[in-house]
């Protein structure tokens, strides 16, 4: 189970700077012009953990294997994108092939680079995009509910799909997101929602793009778009994609006291990974042999059988048990061996919950 982050907003907000700064990949195109990306740019990259690394120094495997995330550079949304404005056509495809919509806001003032709306205002800049969001899934449900009228004359669960459906047609024309929708947990919306996959009702996370002065102190523009972010249940993160940029070529270390010296604990990659995995229910857990120590991604909730169907699925299918040890015991003890000894190591069912940082070693028959 992989991350996918599309990185979406405005023209010239800083979005293939980012992409090329989080990824390290200067493949993405960045110009101070409107539409310098066309296809999206994709690199798949390192979920950072430092456990893997912690759990490695005791191994001392042949290879360390990070969990994977996949940031894909969609290219500048403008005003009339649902209806086909400036490729948007084509773009607002891209963002439904993602999982987590990383929307990228302009938060800094520069008269050197061009806004496409003349002026900085985070909030009317989210709003534009929020807006082309929803009236692509309303043009999407208009033409499923034009099909279930026809079917709901002779068939009672097309008409409650039809009730279901019109009800969040009219949610959408007062100008709310999908993901607001208060019947969410209504069969016929997870049915509805599978089969067309609204673009509003993707997790969000704002990213403030600032300038370097402003990373550790909030400037008007932060301050306005936090707000909005917890008025609409949005998560937010601060970066600097010229200072993103500028770690690129560093050393982990170099890297952790340049961060210490502006202040900040984490990256921007950090925290967006970070809060992508909040916001989507995820975990890790982790397998530690001499060839490699290895870093897998599943839902928070997964029982170890399904864990272990991410490995491969005749894991899942011929679970037998779980040889299971959590991470602050493996550390504490030094070792397999020595949890052992110490009776920490535990041999769980399969009904057993994965927890985060769980170090694991699955019996299985095929």
């Amino acid at each position: 189970m992989g991350l996918s982050i599309g990185i979406v907003g405005l023209p010239n907000v800083g979005k293939s700077s980012t992409f090329n700064a989080l990824t390290k990949a200067q493949n993405a195109q960045s110009a101070n012009y409107p539409f310098c990306t066309i296809e999206p740019n994709k690199a798949v990259v390192e979920v950072p953990d430092a456990r893997l690394h912690h759990i490695a120094k005791i191994i001392n495997p042949e290879k360390i294997l990070h969990s994977m995330v996949e940031f894909v550079d969609i290219a500048g949304l403008v005003k009339g994108a649902s209806k086909g404005e400036g490729l948007g056509n084509q773009f607002l495809a891209n963002i439904k092939e993602t999982d987590v919509i990383l929307h990228l806001v302009r938060c800094f003032d520069d008269e050197n680079i061009t806004h496409v709306e003349g002026s900085i205002d985070p909030i009317r800049d989210v709003e534009i995009i929020d807006l082309e969001l929803i009236l692509a899934d309303l043009a999407t449900l208009q033409k499923r509910i034009e099909k279930l009228v026809r079917q709901a004359k002779a068939d009672k669960e097309a008409k409650a799909m039809l009730e279901l459906a019109e009800a969040l047609q009219k949610h959408l024309e007062e100008g709310k997101p999908v993901r607001n929708f208060e019947k969410q947990d209504n069969e016929e919306f997870y049915l509805l929602n599978r089969e067309l996959r609204f673009l509003s009702n993707k997790e969000v996370i704002f990213g403030a793009n600032v300038s370097e002065d402003d990373l550790v102190e909030d400037n008007i523009y932060v301050t306005r778009l936090k707000e909005y972010a917890q008025k609409n249940g949005c998560e937010i993160i601060k970066l600097c994609a010229k200072l993103e940029e500028d770690m690129v070529s560093m050393s982990d270390e170099e890297k952790k006291e340049f961060l210490e010296s502006m202040g900040c604990s984490e990256s921007g990659l950090e925290q967006i990974i970070r809060t992508g995995f909040y916001k989507l229910g995820l975990i890790s857990y982790f397998t530690a042999g001499v060839k490699e120590v290895r870093s897998w991604t599943i839902k928070k909730g997964d029982s170890a059988p399904v864990a272990a169907g991410v490995i491969h699925k005749d894991f899942e299918k011929g679970f037998i048990r779980a040889e299971t040890i959590a991470y602050d015991d493996f550390i504490k003890y030094g070792g397999e061996a020595k949890c052992k000894e110490a009776g920490v190591l535990r041999i769980e069912g399969k009904d057993y919950i994965v927890q985060d940082g769980d170090i694991m070693h699955f019996r299985f028959n095929v």
